[in-house]
């Protein structure tokens, strides 16, 4: 608890969140119980700050009352999942980690092996930082040269030169 109030969700109180929901759709705690398939007592719970309602629990409530539950990022922008492709996983069937860009059919220098002369995989993700972030400033900044025509082209990371991309020291 914290105050007395039950849980924050974006600096405010989960009760208070739930009454407003429930105000706007003009419920009584009885009418949204019954439409959330939730006992009267359970919605007196979370609107007191008593009890802290399951994520299952509170999306209910939510599309009863005519609401949803969504991320935003801090600019207020709606985060959607995470896109996972059939099919392209590692040698031991797992998918690749979510903070890696994944590369289909590679090319010389985008896999962190061919430094090695290792035979390539149909798919693959930068290991390096800082040639990963250098790569979505450059396709951020064609994005925006489609629309704006004069930004200028980012720079390759200081002391990297064309082909270091599959050093894995970072530069």
């Amino acid at each position: 608890m914290v105050d007395g109030q039950g849980i924050l969700v974006g600096g405010y109180p989960l009760s208070g969140i739930v009454r407003r929901v429930r105000r706007a759709a003009d419920f009584s705690q009885r009418e949204l119980a019954k439409h959330a398939k939730l006992s009267a007592a359970t919605v007196a719970q979370i609107e007191t700050g008593a009890t802290t309602p399951s994520l299952p629990t509170l999306q209910r409530i939510l599309n009863a009352a005519n609401y949803q539950l969504v991320v935003v990022d801090a600019y207020g922008r709606l985060v959607v999942p995470l896109e996972v492709w059939q099919d392209v996983e590692d040698g031991a069937g797992r998918r690749y980690p979510a903070h890696l860009d994944t590369i289909l059919d590679p090319e010389f220098g985008d896999w962190w092996a061919d430094g090695y002369g290792l035979a390539r995989p149909p798919e693959t993700f930068r290991r390096n930082r800082t040639y990963r972030d250098y790569e979505r400033r450059r396709s951020r900044w064609q994005v925006r040269v489609a629309k704006l025509r004069h930004a200028p082209e980012p720079q390759l990371p200081r002391g990297w030169k064309p082909g270091d991309e599959w050093r894995a020291d970072g530069g």
